[in-house]
C-alpha cells in the first residue's frame, strides 16, 4: 500500500457552507445593538454612491466644456494664421500705380498735359515703383516723335550656355527630392527661378519679378524661393521694407 499524499488544509469558507458562514455573521451582528439588521446598510452606501456619481458627472461635463473651448480656440487661431498668410501674400502689390505712373500716363495723353507735367519737378518716386527709367525714356521719346528700343540681355555663347546648364543642375541637385525629377513641371519652374537669379547676381529681386503667368504663378515662385532660402543658396533680405532675394550660390 502506498501512503496517501498530504492534503492542504482548506480555508474556513471551503470547510463549511456559505449559508453557515452568513448565519454566524448574523449572530455576531445581533449581539451588537447598533449593527443594522438585514439590508439596512444599503441606503447609506447607495447615498454615498449617488454623491460620487454626481461628482463624476460634474467632472465629465467640465472636461466636455474644456474640449469645446479648446476647439473654439483652435478654429479662431487657425483663422488668424490663415489671415496672416493671405495678408503676407497680398499686401505687397509691386505693380500698383505710383505717382510716376500717372506722370507717364499724362505724357502719353497729349502734348498739353505733357508740358504741364514737365513743370512739376518735385514729384517723389516710390522705391518700389513699376515705372522704370527705360519706360520713362520711351514715353518721352514717343512724345518727341522718336522710338527707342529697350535693350535686352546679351546672348550667351554655346560655352556659356553649357556652363550655365551645369551650374543650374548643380543647384537643383542641392534641393529636396521633389525638385529633382519627381515633378518635371516643378523642376522646370525652379530652373527658371535659378536662371533669373543668376542673371541678376549683383542686385536683389522681388518675388513678382520671377512670375511668368499663366504657368509660373506667385505661389509656385514662392515655393521655389523657400526651398532655395532653406538651402542657403538664396538670401532673403527685408531690411529696406521690401522683400528682396539675393543669389549666393550653392554652399561649398
Amino acid at each position: 500500500m502506498h501512503p496517501q499524499p498530504p492534503h492542504t488544509p482548506l480555508r474556513r469558507v471551503s470547510q463549511g457552507s456559505l449559508f453557515r458562514l452568513s448565519r454566524s455573521q448574523d449572530q455576531a451582528a445581533s449581539s451588537s445593538s447598533d449593527a443594522p439588521a438585514g439590508l439596512a446598510f444599503l441606503p447609506p452606501a447607495l447615498a454615498e454612491l449617488a454623491d460620487e456619481a454626481e461628482s463624476l458627472q460634474a467632472c465629465a461635463q467640465g472636461l466636455q466644456q474644456l474640449s469645446a473651448s479648446i476647439g473654439a480656440f483652435n478654429d479662431a487661431f487657425a483663422s488668424w494664421l490663415y489671415a496672416m498668410d493671405m495678408n503676407a501674400l497680398t499686401v505687397e502689390w509691386y505693380q500698383a500705380p505710383s505717382q510716376a505712373s500717372f506722370e507717364v500716363a499724362k505724357r502719353r495723353a497729349g502734348p498739353e498735359q505733357s508740358a504741364k507735367t514737365d513743370t512739376e519737378n518735385t514729384t517723389t518716386v516710390a522705391p518700389d515703383t513699376t515705372v522704370t527709367a527705360n519706360e520713362t525714356t520711351i514715353a518721352e521719346s514717343k512724345s518727341a516723335g522718336k522710338v527707342v528700343k529697350k535693350k535686352g540681355k546679351p546672348k550667351m555663347t554655346a560655352k556659356e550656355k553649357k556652363e550655365r546648364s551645369i551650374a543650374v543642375d548643380k543647384t537643383v541637385m542641392a534641393l529636396p527630392l521633389e525638385f529633382r525629377g519627381n515633378d518635371p513641371t516643378l523642376r522646370r519652374h525652379v530652373e527658371s527661378v535659378i536662371e533669373k537669379l543668376m542673371d541678376n547676381v549683383n542686385k536683389g529681386l522681388k518675388i513678382l519679378e520671377f512670375v511668368k503667368p499663366p504657368d509660373l504663378n506667385q505661389a509656385r515662385v514662392n515655393k521655389c524661393l523657400i526651398a532655395l532660402v532653406n538651402r542657403k543658396i538664396v538670401r532673403k533680405d527685408n531690411s529696406t521694407g521690401v522683400v528682396l532675394y539675393h543669389w549666393q550660390g550653392v554652399p561649398p
